[in-house]
């Protein structure tokens, strides 16, 4: 028989890994997911004039396999693009500007750094297509019981080596200059996870994959995702916070105990199995594990605070060297590491609901706008960036890890079935890298639930999966 399992958090973590526990477990799996906040997690959208935005997780990869797979079983659409340039601001003025040519786009990113950009492709690339043979492990059951022991199997002692070193070292040593990792690595690290080039290779190379690549969204937004995957398996949702988690034994079994606190006050259940997909760090949650032997401990690391403002207001273009708003030609501003920038990122964006008739604004028109940055604009900084404006609605969260501060990479196994799914933000952060980790958890959960050890922290998997076909 298949066992009751509890699920901590309603994010795309704990949505995608109910999900894949009923694919393995079968339908007769009892899940019960606890989430206090609202299904989603981060993935959240804001209102301004009766539209939606997204405020956060906003773009997915095209090669993002699993996260593709959800929209179409949840018979979701992808959402109309709607085209605009970018460009990376330095705080004076624009050290890159993309144009409708992309054969102009090429020969300036030549002209300016040289043989920097084919390099840091042919760096991705590498990267990406060796991460790539995760999708064929998990499509024959196999699963890693740590994520030092996923990434071995992908990339060798390479990838491993990628999660302890910089990405600007890493690029500076395939001969991207340091010209390039300044204006154009630092731009695309600071707008996806609000850090310097200091952050991992691993890390950095999966935000450069979004960045070169062709991205998509969820037309009505990401978070449908969520909501549809655990419609889907029929999960039991349960409007509480965890508290913590006693372990008790049972026929010589694990049984955890689940202590939970909701409207209705405190409570508690037993399950045979229990995986946590929201944050164990002491600075985002105060989690207590009861009667393990060896305890389990404090997780290293901070999260960064990020901060997202989505303002609904008149672009001030000649901050950014455009006296006439007319002219102002972009929809995305990057920013390089300046010490007075107070802003990571900012781009024009549409609604999660996109009409044929849609069309973007004109930079003289009112538009909404969203910033990034690490601590709440002031009065003074919103003056700066925008002539005026209609309304302001501020998101702070604790977005990402901090990268730099991380030595070790957190456990998935926290106990015989009890398993830890956020780990995997701090190899890299993203809606498919979650993905990834719900389905090696379910995988992992399954395997060891059946003794089934050979699908478990197998060498030379490149070897077997072929050799299975």
């Amino acid at each position: 028989p298949s066992p009751p399992a509890a699920v901590v958090g309603a994010g795309l973590g704990g949505s995608a890994v109910a999900y894949f526990l009923q694919q393995h477990f079968g339908p007769q799996v009892q899940l019960d997911v606890f989430e206090p906040a609202g299904v989603g997690g981060r993935l959240a959208t804001v209102t301004v004039n009766k539209q939606q935005y997204e405020s956060r997780g906003a773009s997915i990869h095209a090669l993002s396999l699993h996260m593709q797979d959800f929209v179409k079983i949840l018979g979701l659409k992808h959402r109309r693009e709607v085209a605009g340039k970018s460009a990376i601001f330095s705080g004076e003025h624009f050290v890159l500007e993309e144009t409708d040519w992309y054969l102009l786009n090429l020969f300036r990113l030549w002209w300016h750094y040289g043989i920097s950009f084919l390099r840091l492709q042919m760096w991705v690339e590498e990267v990406m297509e060796k991460f790539m043979r995760i999708y064929k492990y998990q499509a024959h059951g196999y699963a890693f019981s740590s994520l030092e022991e996923l990434l071995r199997s992908l990339g060798g002692d390479a990838f491993i080596n990628m999660t302890q070193r910089s990405v600007a070292e890493s690029l500076l040593e395939v001969g991207v200059t340091q010209r390039f990792v300044d204006d154009v690595i630092a731009a695309v690290l600071r707008s996806s996870y609000g850090q310097s080039v200091l952050v991992p290779a691993f890390a950095g190379a999966m935000s450069l994959a979004g960045a070169q690549g062709s991205t998509w969204a969820v037309e009505g937004g990401n978070k449908l995702v969520c909501s549809g995957l655990l419609k889907l398996t029929k999960a039991n949702i349960i409007p509480a916070r965890v508290m913590g988690i006693s372990l008790h034994s049972s026929e010589g079994r694990a049984l955890y105990q689940v202590h939970y606190e909701g409207s209705e006050g405190q409570g508690s259940a037993f399950y045979d199995m229990v995986v946590v997909t929201t944050p164990l760090h002491p600075s985002r949650s105060n989690f207590t594990f009861e009667n393990f032997e060896p305890p389990i401990t404090d997780f290293p690391g901070a999260f960064q605070p990020s901060v997202t403002s989505v303002v609904h207001g008149y672009l001030n273009s000649s901050y950014f060297g455009f006296p006439d708003p007319k002219l102002f030609p972009f929809a995305s501003i990057l920013t390089t590491d300046t010490p007075d920038l107070f802003f990571n990122a900012m781009d024009n964006i549409c609604p999660v609901n996109i009409s044929a008739a849609f069309r973007r604004k004109q930079p003289q028109e009112a538009a909404v706008w969203r910033v990034f940055s690490q601590q709440p604009l002031d009065k003074q900084q919103l003056k700066t960036l925008f002539r005026s404006y209609y309304s302001v609605q501020v998101t702070e969260w604790q977005a990402y890890p901090r990268y730099d501060a991380a030595k070790s990479l957190p456990p998935i196994v926290l106990h015989e079935n009890l398993f830890y799914l956020s780990g995997i933000e701090w190899v890299a952060s993203s809606m498919e890298m979650i993905a990834v980790a719900a389905k090696n958890v379910a995988l992992l959960a399954y395997n060891r639930w059946h003794q089934d050890l050979e699908k478990i922290d197998q060498k030379d998997l490149m070897h077997k999966v072929k050799t299975e076909l």
